[in-house]
């Protein structure tokens, strides 16, 4: 079961992330909080796997909230506000994953699910215009194998490890252990990570 803590300052967001998160197979909201300051004594109370963090909150917003979860808790921030500042933001103080309020239910839960596995996960609409925005680089030298190089590509794409694993013909699992070493390999946190550095040093598909 996926512990999840929402922190959201209305009432009518939590209600309505609660009630979708409860109905999700294998997800459980263990906490609530309406500012960031509440959000950090839950997280230390009830210690939660993955934290579902809106950006304007009272007190302790949720920027700094993430940046100061991120270390020990699974952070997926949830705003309305499309703003690249956030984006950045969020992904430098540690979020596995950012997306826009309206991006319904199913996103939602899956977004809960890939921070809980250690991917990331970012609303579709935001992606490729932040990637698209990286300054292009010539990276001083390459460490990674062919077959990485494939996947990290196909990462910059968007796809899922599943998605990843049914083109190149080996098992999401497989999919996951090399994503793993190209993490290590390349000093990055996640996919998201990964995806950019596809992105500025021009390995990605056209």
């Amino acid at each position: 079961m996926i512990r999840v803590l929402i922190a959201d300052d209305q009432d009518a967001v939590r209600f309505s992330f609660r009630t979708i998160l409860n109905a999700a197979p294998g997800i459980s909201v263990v906490a609530e909080a309406e500012n960031g300051t509440r959000a950090l004594e839950l997280a230390k109370e009830t210690k939660p796997d993955v934290a579902l963090v809106d950006i304007r909150m009272p007190g302790m917003d949720g920027l700094e909230l993430t940046r100061v979860l991120s270390p020990t808790t699974k952070v997926v921030v949830v705003t309305t506000y499309d703003l690249d500042a956030y984006v950045h933001t969020a992904l430098r103080n540690g979020a596995c994953g950012f997306l826009l309020k309206h991006s319904g239910a199913a996103l939602l839960a899956e977004a809960i699910r890939a921070a809980a596995a250690g991917d990331a996960l970012i609303s579709p609409e935001i992606t490729v215009r932040l990637l698209r925005e990286l300054t292009p680089r010539t990276a001083d030298s390459n460490p990674l194998t062919d077959r990485e190089l494939d996947i990290v590509a196909l990462v910059a794409d968007g796809r899922t490890n599943a998605e990843i694993g049914a083109e190149l013909y080996i098992t999401a699992g497989t999919v996951k252990t090399h994503l793993a070493h190209v993490q290590q390999k390349l000093g990055v946190a996640n996919r998201v990570g990964i995806a950019a550095w596809a992105w500025e040093t021009g390995h990605r598909r056209s």
